[in-house]
């Protein structure tokens, strides 16, 4: 088994897990449910935003040449011939010597060029004195200013946030084009694993697991699909596996099964119902990890352990996530900081060390959460990120420069 499977590096492993992925079809959703969803096709302005020359303040709109010889001692006079709010139009141009108060957002007559704040001009009954000449166009937002006609505002893969959502509405698009959600059916193994709400029994652990992997999938746009806890038989586990098929997964994701032990049986069904492409990686926690396929859907196969699990996932699980979506696959964003503790290792494997952050001093400064153990789950809860340890480090001394991986 060894030999047939050598052992990957990362980014061996990461190569062959995406090639297996494709951006989903994509569907049509109402705006108001497209927030943190993902474009699949370019959206194109089919008119001017905002459509007319409109106020940017409340004030007086004028023809600037009324305005060229005012002075605070020679004041002009223009009379006040009309009130326009946001939301109205005036279509009549303004003669000479005249002027409309305006409110903020409303379009700006015709023939007036700026507007005067109030606080710039004295009313005297039906007449406003202005004191200065005003700059052409002062205080007019112009047609197109924010978006022109035929301009690409957003383009495929554009990832949709709270600003995107209001721009779509703003161009009127009340549905929108995406990508399908990734359904990603969710597996626990072993005889040892029960459910979250299952009498603790002697010898048992509740299935952390299944609700971290799946938490992972809906954060990072998935739709998970739990299928519970498979004991270890070849059996059970091929028919767990076979129910999130025919639940129309995109993904399949077990955790445990995947080492050398005599119970560990991923990868058994891995070779008996599909294909294996690797089960090694050259990284710590997470080395046991079973890639392949069954009927065509890909199949990742966590470790038991829930760091190495929760780890393994956001390394492998989450860039295939974002294929599937239509984005372009990123690691996690990462800064660098500074290690405070030793840190020393026995092989020659990709290190993720968990640790805390603190600014002091200008600088990140990154302290190991303590006890590095995979099964130590309360290591990632107190973590703000991981610490990467590269290959041909055998041990960094306290103060030494690293590369942070964030959880957020």
């Amino acid at each position: 088994m060894q030999e047939s499977y050598p052992m990957l590096s990362v980014e061996e492993a990461l190569t062959r897990v995406l090639s297996m992925f494709a951006p989903l079809p994509a569907e049509q959703v109402q705006v108001q449910d497209a927030l943190h969803r993902v474009l699949a096709t370019d959206v194109v302005a089919e008119m001017d935003i905002p459509p007319l020359a409109n106020t940017a303040m409340d004030g007086y709109a004028v023809r600037v040449a009324d305005t060229a010889d005012a002075t605070p001692e020679r004041p002009r006079r223009l009379r006040v011939v009309d009130y326009l709010a946001a939301g109205y139009v005036r279509e009549e141009p303004i003669a000479p010597g005249t002027a409309v108060r305006i409110m903020t957002g409303a379009p700006v007559p015709p023939g007036t060029e700026a507007v005067i704040p109030f606080e710039d001009i004295k009313v005297e009954g039906d007449e406003i004195l202005v004191f200065k000449p005003i700059a052409m166009h002062k205080n007019v937002r112009a047609a197109g200013e924010d978006v022109q006609k035929g301009q690409v505002v957003l383009t495929a893969g554009a990832f949709l946030r709270a600003q995107e959502v209001g721009m779509l509405a703003a161009l009127g698009h009340a549905r929108v084009t995406v990508h399908r959600r990734p359904r990603v059916a969710i597996l626990s193994t072993g005889d040892e694993i029960i459910d979250v709400d299952a009498p603790w029994q002697p010898g048992k652990i509740r299935d952390a697991n299944g609700y971290t992997i799946a938490a992972l999938v809906q954060h990072y746009g998935g739709e998970p699909i739990r299928l519970g806890v498979a004991r270890d038989t070849i059996d059970e586990l091929t028919h767990k596996l076979q129910a999130g098929l025919d639940a129309g997964a995109d993904m399949l994701v077990s955790s445990g099964g995947v080492s050398m032990g005599d119970f560990d049986v991923v990868k058994k069904v891995l070779a008996a119902e599909g294909e294996m492409h690797f089960w090694r990686v050259r990284m710590k926690p997470g080395k046991p990890l079973a890639f392949g396929q069954i009927r065509g859907v890909p199949l990742l196969g966590l470790p038991g352990n829930p760091v190495s699990s929760m780890i393994s996932f956001l390394l492998f699980g989450r860039p295939a996530l974002q294929k599937m979506q239509g984005m372009t696959p990123t690691s996690l964003p990462s800064r660098t900081a500074i290690l405070m503790d030793a840190v020393k290792r026995k092989d020659r494997r990709r290190h993720f060390v968990r640790v805390w952050l603190e600014e002091k001093d200008g600088k990140t400064l990154a302290h190991l959460t303590g006890d590095q153990g995979s099964g130590i789950l309360l290591s990632m809860v107190q973590a703000h990120g991981l610490a990467v340890i590269p290959e041909d480090v055998d041990h960094l001394p306290p103060n030494s420069p690293v590369q942070v991986l964030l959880f957020d």
